[in-house]
């Protein structure tokens, strides 16, 4: 594990942070404790506070004992994090088997000024380097967004040339103080499928296994047929939506919907351009006529 690049000496021991967006179904940030040990550069201990799966670890570079924290009970993370860099220091470093220095910072503890400098900094991290993602829905027709009560599903057939790469989108929607608020999105690309639980919110993506899945539209049709939208909207961070969810409804429009989801399959699939491959999609050639159409009338 790299030294995270924030770092703040503590004296005995340097603090150093990181925001860890790499890992795509969890995000958060990384505290690592260091010293010199044996002139070695050492980690001591790491906080990794993250969304999903927080845990921390004593002595990562001697017997790494890995913990895991109960979000029920510690509250958050990083709170719980400082809270021990504050209280319980010296006897977690002792822990991690470093027992000359767990005695330096028992005589010698951290100053309060740096640790309140440590809490500062990575709070400043959480709030500015948390990954989302905000879709454009740019080739989204009006048409193909069902309305179902409180939630709406729009239906998208992407082209992505920079991974060459296409495929349908299935954006499950709603409004939130007024904004309208992409609460899962399900990527069926050839290549890289994968779906997003909150993607503007805690964004966990996952990356299906089309081994075990199978075809990845079909997969998540029979998410929205076998009743899971609603535990899935829950998991995204949005348990008031979800309870609101008309489970009837949505079943009795799930038809249409998987028939216009397949339907549009058929229309675009290969439809992408290619250096030698001028064709134009069916939304491409929507947007020429409606643009025509304004250029008439404005003559």
């Amino acid at each position: 594990m790299e030294k995270g690049s924030t770092t703040i000496d503590g004296g005995s021991v340097e603090f150093a942070m990181s925001y860890r967006q790499e890992i795509m179904d969890d995000q958060g940030l990384c505290l690592q404790v260091y010293s010199k040990i044996d002139g070695d550069d050492t980690e001591i201990l790491r906080f990794d506070c993250f969304d999903q799966a927080p845990h921390y670890h004593y002595g990562p570079e001697n017997h790494n004992i890995r913990l895991f924290l109960d979000k029920t009970t510690c509250g958050t993370p990083f709170g719980w994090t400082m809270d021990n860099l504050r209280n319980n220091l010296s006897t977690m470093v002792e822990r991690s088997g470093y027992d000359e220095l767990a005695a330096k910072i028992k005589a010698y503890p951290v100053s309060a000024s740096v640790l309140a400098e440590v809490e500062s900094k990575g709070r400043h991290l959480i709030s500015n380097e948390r990954r989302t993602v905000t879709h454009q829905f740019e080739r989204m027709l009006d048409s193909d967004v069902f309305a179902v009560g409180n939630i709406r599903i729009g239906l998208e057939y992407r082209l992505l040339p920079q991974i060459n790469s296409e495929g349908l989108a299935i954006h499950v929607l709603t409004d939130i103080a007024g904004q309208n608020v992409e609460l899962l999105a399900f990527d069926c690309f050839d290549s890289g499928p994968h779906y997003h639980y909150g993607p503007r919110n805690q964004d966990i993506r996952i990356y299906w296994d089309t081994t075990t899945s199978g075809e990845t539209l079909r997969w998540t049709i029979d998410q929205f047929k076998a009743g899971n939208i609603r535990k899935m909207i829950d998991r995204a961070g949005y348990p008031t939506v979800a309870n609101d969810v008309d489970e009837n409804l949505l079943q009795s429009m799930m038809p249409e919907i998987e028939r216009r989801a397949f339907e549009l399959v058929a229309e675009n699939k290969g439809s992408q351009p290619t250096a030698n491959d001028q064709r134009k999609t069916k939304a491409q050639l929507i947007d020429e006529l409606e643009s025509l159409r304004e250029q008439v009338a404005a003559l």
